[in-house]
């Protein structure tokens, strides 16, 4: 078999890849997708009713990623960013209509994130019907520490999370309080888009988001996995 050597017009994107605790290989980035509203107080400082039906989805880029604890730039255009801190499931094995009970066998780790939102352009977007990418999906909004392998830290359904700004306790809550569940999350979301190796998924985030400024140290926790640190720049 002979195989052709492509010839790009441009320059291909380089592969986005996170580290992974304790080994030197990487696991590569495909899609994040992100869950909203899945704390019921969140939920509700939000404004809406935590009841709902079905868990809904919106995505970031890979390109979105910040990694090592590094800084966070804060965004044009903005004049009201918000963090959000989030438990972070890495995809091992793909799949589509993933049974809730099959579905922590296609769990690869986890990870922490910091879902960053541009707020006041969010809520416009809202207010005119609009996607929300504007507001979600721009550069750098996507802090994330290392993946912790199911294999070292097991699986994470309950555990501390929280996130300080200079010190201050902002968020505070526990995995146990999600409305979807990790299986919950992959049945859903896997009858949506087929789900395949590399794909991130940000799980949502405790109720006390506000609003960040240049100067601010956000510093995230999540019990079996760690810490993240992001200065915002």
């Amino acid at each position: 078999m002979s195989f052709v050597e492509l010839n790009y017009v441009v320059a291909p994107a380089p592969t986005v890849s996170v580290a992974v605790r304790g080994s030197t290989g990487r696991f590569p980035v495909r899609r994040i997708y992100c869950v909203g509203r899945n704390y019921a107080e969140h939920t509700r400082e939000m404004g809406h009713d935590p009841d709902r039906e079905l868990p809904f989805f919106f995505q970031k880029n890979r390109d979105n990623l910040v990694l090592d604890n590094g800084d966070f730039p804060y965004p044009a255009m903005s004049n009201n960013v918000h963090y959000e801190v989030e438990m972070v499931v890495a995809i091992g094995k793909g799949g589509m209509n993933i049974p809730t009970e099959e579905a922590l066998d296609h769990v690869y780790g986890y990870a922490l994130g910091l879902d960053m939102t541009r707020r006041d352009l969010q809520g416009e977007a809202k207010k005119a019907g609009r996607p929300w990418e504007i507001g979600k999906a721009f550069e750098h909004s996507a802090p994330m520490t290392d993946i912790v392998p199911v294999a070292v830290c097991g699986h994470l359904s309950k555990g501390a999370i929280s996130l300080k700004v200079n010190g201050e306790i902002k968020q505070q809550g526990d995995l146990e309080q999600l409305i979807w569940n990790v299986p919950g999350i992959i049945f859903h979301l896997s009858s949506i888009f087929e789900l395949k190796a590399g794909d991130l998924i940000m799980t949502g985030t405790p109720a006390g988001v506000g609003a960040i400024k240049r100067g601010d140290l956000m510093e995230g926790f999540c019990e079996g996995i760690g810490s993240i640190s992001t200065k915002v720049v």
